[in-house]
């Protein structure tokens, strides 16, 4: 369309007949304007599908509504996903399978070494919320005092820190773009999961630092609840572990591993023991289940049950 000359050749045909038929198509394309100089959408659908159907779907939904409407605005002169297909055929991935890659999870003895040297540094909260109750990142930056329930030892989780959609940085005051109050993953991250003593304890005595530097800073302090905050009430960014949780690791020669392998570790924990899948997975916030196993029964005892063998 801009004028660029590019030339093309094909092979493989049978006869010189169907040779030259086909390049009298091809030339009436160019002619009529509806020749597709290169198409890769039955590529993009093989690639997706191979890792999942169901994503291949929805991509297959996208590129057709898109194509369409950009045919609409004679933004293209022919759609090239149309009657593009998915593949009829991919391998099914094997049922009632456990997958635990504990190259990537700690085990109890280096847990119980993280959680002892991270008390002299400023993401102790955030190790125990990620390792003992398997928050992800921005979960544990959005917890506050006032989603525990100091009677039941639980707590709620009903929000995360991110960035909320269709912003930019200059809609909000500086810093804190990226600290906004915005919805969970999913529905099913809407969770009341119990708390393990030795969490509900440090949470006790982070509430006194808390209302420590609240009195020491009446003018300064942003008095916003956030369990995970400065010595100014400000909620930590996304990023703000990240020099502190590798420089433990190093420190305690513990496994160079991700800060979301913590919260792996919590999972791979209790399947190792056997616990219940569903129940897990209700722990973990999943919208479905992370063991497809049919496996039914009184999931809030099961949790119980595994959070006291964890802490054992």
């Amino acid at each position: 369309m801009d004028g660029t000359e590019m030339a093309q050749q094909k092979s493989g045909f049978a006869t010189k007949k169907a040779a030259c038929a086909d390049r009298d198509k091809v030339m009436g394309e160019l002619y009529a304007g509806t020749y597709v100089v290169y198409s890769n959408v039955q590529k993009l659908y093989n690639e997706t599908a191979a890792c999942s159907i169901s994503n291949a779907r929805l991509v297959r939904t996208v590129m057709n509504t898109s194509m369409r409407y950009a045919l609409s605005k004679k933004v293209i002169s022919v759609n090239p996903a149309l009657e593009v297909a998915l593949p009829k055929y991919m391998p099914k991935k094997k049922y009632h399978t456990r997958s635990i890659d504990e190259k990537k999870t700690l085990n109890v003895e280096q847990i119980i070494t993280l959680i002892e040297a991270s008390k002299h540094t400023p993401i102790h909260m955030q190790v125990l919320f990620a390792v003992l109750l398997g928050l992800r990142r921005c979960e544990i930056n959005g917890v506050k005092y006032s989603d525990i329930d100091y009677i039941n030892r639980t707590l709620r989780v009903q929000r995360q820190l991110g960035k909320k959609p269709n912003t930019t940085a200059e809609d909000f005051l500086a810093k804190t773009f990226t600290k906004q109050e915005i919805g969970l993953k999913t529905s099913s991250s809407y969770r009341t999961i119990p708390i393990p003593d030795y969490v509900f304890e440090a949470i006790l005595e982070e509430r006194k630092t808390y209302e420590k530097n609240r009195r020491r800073r009446p003018a300064a302090f942003q008095d916003l609840d956030y369990i995970c905050c400065s010595s100014y009430g400000r909620p930590r960014s996304k990023d703000f572990h990240w020099t502190h949780y590798k420089k433990l690791l190093r420190e305690n020669g513990l496994p160079d591993i991700r800060w979301h392998d913590l919260r792996s570790t919590f999972c791979t924990v209790l399947l190792k023991n056997n616990f219940n899948p569903k129940a897990v997975s209700k722990l973990m916030g999943h919208a479905k289940e992370i063991i497809t196993i049919d496996v039914y029964g009184d999931t809030a005892e099961i949790i119980e049950d595994c959070l006291e063998a964890y802490m054992t």
